[in-house]
């Protein structure tokens, strides 16, 4: 039995288009499949967070999991809960190929601490057992989705991904720049119009230790292969290349970016 408050993807597409007064139904697929990217609600059969206007079961995300929560979830909360998955003797809960790809690279880097992190995830499975059927049916969909957002499918954009470097610009708004080949600015130096930088004071103990994790917590990041990330650009590109002026020219042509002033004879 299908646990109730599920929605269909086409009842989502107009909803949008009907309260938001948006009158292209494509434009309103676009924004709830952004909302859905970012886990606000997602398909419960699914792994790819994309709305579809189609019959598609969607269900709404709890609050507690929202993005605007501000989540930074570490790898140890991710290994705890794909550990916990395996101890669940459910189709429905049997992990994907990335997923177990994950747990065994997770089980690598976390060796020393490992036992603990399957006691967690059994102490969770245990409490997981004592909720209703229903419940724990629906809490198992909100919980995956949550991680489908932060650890996203291999090819699917990461929404809460931060730049390196804008971090790193963001931390240090007055770091110096300094050459790779260890030339520090001898030809900018002799310039008129050049100011120096002036020198910042060097790092804390702290902030070593900080800047250690956050590269640590890097090294951990799922990475994909280039080939898969041009599939995918090649993919989206097919997709929406229908509504591209730019690619597919328009009929009667954008007068903007050609001479044809046709449209504007025909909007006069």
């Amino acid at each position: 039995k299908m646990p109730v408050v599920l929605f269909l993807g086409s009842d989502i597409v107009q909803w949008l288009t009907k309260n938001l007064s948006i009158e292209d139904p494509v434009e309103a697929l676009h924004l709830g499949t952004l909302m859905a990217a970012h886990g606000y609600f997602f398909p419960i059969s699914d792994h790819v967070l994309t709305l579809k206007d189609d019959g598609t079961f969607y269900r709404f995300q709890t609050p507690y999991f929202w993005p605007s929560n501000c989540w930074e979830p570490e790898n140890t909360d991710y290994a705890v809960y794909l550990c916990k998955r395996t101890m669940q003797n459910k189709a429905r809960l049997e992990l994907a190929d990335y997923e177990a790809e994950s747990l065994a690279r997770l089980q690598r880097a976390f060796a020393r601490k490992w036992e603990f992190i399957f006691m967690q995830a059994e102490a969770q499975a245990k409490v997981d057992k004592k909720r209703d059927k229903i419940e724990r049916k629906i809490l198992d969909s909100q919980e995956r989705a949550f991680w489908d957002v932060h650890r996203p499918v291999p090819g699917c954009v990461n929404t809460t991904e931060v730049d390196i470097k804008k971090s790193s610009r963001m931390r240090n708004p007055h770091k110096t720049r300094k050459s790779v080949y260890g030339l520090q600015n001898d030809i900018r130096s002799h310039s008129p119009t050049h100011t120096p930088v002036p020198e910042t004071k060097p790092p804390t103990e702290d902030e070593l230790h900080q800047e250690i994790k956050h590269w640590q917590m890097q090294l951990d990041r799922h990475r994909l292969k280039m080939s898969k990330v041009a599939e995918s650009l090649l993919a989206y590109t097919e997709q929406y290349l229908e509504y591209d002026p730019f690619l597919v020219p328009p009929d009667p042509s954008n007068p903007w970016i050609s001479d044809d002033i046709t449209f504007w004879e025909l909007e006069a």
